[in-house]
């Protein structure tokens, strides 16, 4: 059982990335981290808070001032509309949250990585000082 541990241990230990720099590997993973952070918020949480605003900001004007002037058959059109908008908008941002979740995950991958890595270099250093 210890050498099946050990197998499992040896194949993730030689997967990790083994920079010369590691505070270059560092500002790497932070840079990495940073575009994800804006790619989601521009490609989905943005947008999906536009449609949302744009569905309440529909419903709205037609309950408010337009209310009077459109006949129910445009009414019950706008307010659908209202409805496709509201749901297309919710659908963004549970997408957003979804890859939110990725890049929370992949940072503390990331981290894990750089603790291990920061360990592997002590140990090297202690061991070229015994």
């Amino acid at each position: 059982m210890e050498q099946g541990n050990s197998s499992v241990r040896d194949r993730l230990l030689a997967r990790l990335p083994q920079p010369e720099n590691l505070a270059a590997y560092r500002e790497e993973t932070e840079v990495l981290l940073a575009k994800h952070e804006r790619c989601i918020f521009w490609g989905e949480k943005f947008p999906g808070l536009a449609v949302t605003w744009l569905a309440l900001a529909v419903w709205l004007a037609v309950n408010s001032s337009w209310g009077p002037k459109v006949d129910t058959n445009g009414k019950i059109l706008l307010e659908s509309l209202a409805g496709l908008l509201l749901f297309t908008g919710g659908l963004g941002l549970v997408g957003y949250r979804i890859s939110r979740s990725k890049v929370d995950l992949l940072k503390e991958v990331k981290q894990l990585q750089l603790q291990v890595l920061e360990v592997q270099a002590s140990l090297r250093k202690g061991g070229d000082n015994s």
